[in-house]
Parts: C-alpha cells; sequence; structure tokens
C-alpha cells in the first residue's frame, strides 16, 4: 500500500511566526525539527495500518527542510526549489492514499495563523466552484485526477474547515487553535505527535471508505490578487479570463490540467512585487 504525503510547515504545532519556517535560523532549525516528528508520526500511524511504501513531498518555502536519513518507513523523499507540480509532485495513480501535514488556512482566512495561498505577497483570494479554498483545496485537484482519496490533515481547525467541501471524509488532526495571523493555543508536541499518529492510523485502516476528492467538473478556479499588475500579467496565461480588476478566472474539465494553469500563474507572480 503506497501513502503520498505533502508537507507543509506553517501548520506545524507551536508554530505562530515567520522567522520559525524560514532558515537559516535557530529558531528555525528547532522548527524544522519539530516538523519532522509531525511527518514521522504520521508515517508511524499509516505503517501501523500496513502501508508499505512512502513517498514525502517537502513542499514548504524552498523545499528542503527535511532530513532523509531520519525519515521513517524508509520513506523516498521529494525535495527541490523547483517542481512542475509543486505541493503534489510525485503523486500519480499507483497510490492508494494521500495525507497533508502540517497544512494552514487560505489567503483570505484572517482568523488562521500564518494564512496565505501559495503566494502571500500576491494572492489575496482562491475559490473552487465558487468556495474560499486553500491549500488543501486547490491541492485535492491532483488527487482528483489521479483517483488518490485524500485522508488526513493535521494543522489549525480554520484549515480542516476549508478542506472539508473538497475533502469530507477526511480525518482531521488539529493541533493548534489560532488566535490570530501571528499567535495560536497549541498543543503540546507529544501530544500533537500522538493525535497524528493515530489520525494516519484510523485514516488508512477505513480506506475503502473515503471517496474521491468531491469537486465538480469541469472545475473553476478563481484568483484574486494584490494588484492589478498581477491580473493583467495572469491573463498572459492561454484559459486565463480576466473578471474585474484584480480577479482572473481559470476553467477546464481536466483537473490536472486546471492546477497545472493555477501552478503556472502562481510563477508568474514571483516576478512582480506587491
Amino acid at each position: 500500500m503506497k501513502v503520498f504525503l505533502s508537507t507543509d510547515m506553517e501548520g506545524t504545532a507551536g508554530v505562530v511566526d515567520w522567522g520559525q519556517v524560514r532558515g537559516p535560523a535557530q529558531e528555525y532549525e528547532y522548527y524544522r525539527g519539530q516538523l519532522q516528528a509531525e511527518v514521522n508520526a504520521a508515517i508511524d500511524g499509516a505503517l501501523a495500518a500496513g502501508a508499505t511504501e512512502f513517498l514525502v513531498n517537502d513542499s514548504h518555502s524552498t523545499m528542503q527542510n527535511l532530513r532523509p536519513d531520519e525519515l521513517h518507513g524508509r520513506a523516498s523523499y521529494l525535495s527541490g526549489r523547483h517542481k512542475p507540480l509543486y505541493m503534489m509532485e510525485g503523486l500519480d495513480d499507483s497510490f492508494d492514499a494521500a495525507l497533508f501535514i502540517s497544512y494552514h488556512g487560505s489567503a483570505d482566512s484572517t482568523s488562521s495563523v500564518l494564512f496565505h495561498t501559495y503566494n502571500p505577497r500576491a494572492i489575496a483570494e482562491v475559490r473552487l466552484n465558487g468556495e474560499i479554498a486553500g491549500e488543501a483545496g486547490v491541492n485535492a485537484l491532483v488527487a482528483l485526477a489521479h483517483g488518490v482519496p485524500v485522508v488526513l490533515i493535521s494543522g489549525d481547525r480554520v484549515t480542516i474547515d476549508e478542506a472539508q467541501p473538497f475533502c469530507p471524509d477526511i480525518e482531521s488532526v488539529v493541533v493548534k487553535e489560532s488566535v490570530s495571523h501571528n499567535a495560536a493555543l497549541s498543543l503540546h508536541p507529544d501530544t500533537a505527535r500522538e493525535l497524528i499518529r493515530d489520525g494516519a492510523q484510523r485514516a488508512v485502516d477505513r480506506l475503502t471508505g473515503f471517496r474521491l476528492p468531491t469537486i465538480t467538473l469541469p472545475a473553476e478556479l478563481t484568483i484574486r490578487y494584490r494588484n492589478r499588475a498581477l491580473a493583467e500579467l495572469g491573463c498572459e496565461l492561454r484559459g486565463v479570463e480576466r473578471r474585474d480588476e484584480k480577479i482572473v478566472a481559470l476553467r477546464n474539465d481536466d483537473p490536472l490540467r486546471l492546477f497545472r494553469i493555477f501552478i503556472a500563474a502562481v510563477f508568474l507572480s514571483r516576478g512582480v512585487s506587491e
């Protein structure tokens, strides 16, 4: 049984500040260890439920935060700054389940700690079929394309609530309650890891009961940028249309193609300052 893990960092228990998730810094070194422990807890739970093969896609910032020799389950490790499918690179139809570890709330979730959607400097809001979508919802497009259920998400409660319209069957592990953009009440790291481990085991145990992501096709993604220049640039991509001064729309009946266009728009947005 093959399991895919996409790992961010802002959703790790205790994380409340950008300085904790961006290296090099002493605080970052500490919290990358906390992330590693949460990823390993998810692997341990899936192992206990019978999973035999793992791919961990390191998806935070420069995407080289974990120590591959310390990954449990002899997991393969996918890292590096540029990946065509970004947070979902490596997923294909050979996998049985996808787990999203240490995820965070969307760009529009002002109540979620360190909220953003892919590019915090450029993107103010993303909607998928009219619903607010964080990275979990957007990434679920790739899982749908490959017929792989998303079975577990960990992070704060806002992250879970935003993911459920697209992944209604998920095992959810809330490791902290956000107070503001830079404050949260976190579980003790040991407790957070225990819950992640138990959640992953339950999810893999009941794998046959999961539906694929519930995203109606053809699907539409709308991106509200932080300024007009970004929207104008996004419209240079094929299949992207202007909806408003700062809003563009992407629509496709192929969820993988739709995701690829979205990622192209994200990469373009990095070249324009706010």
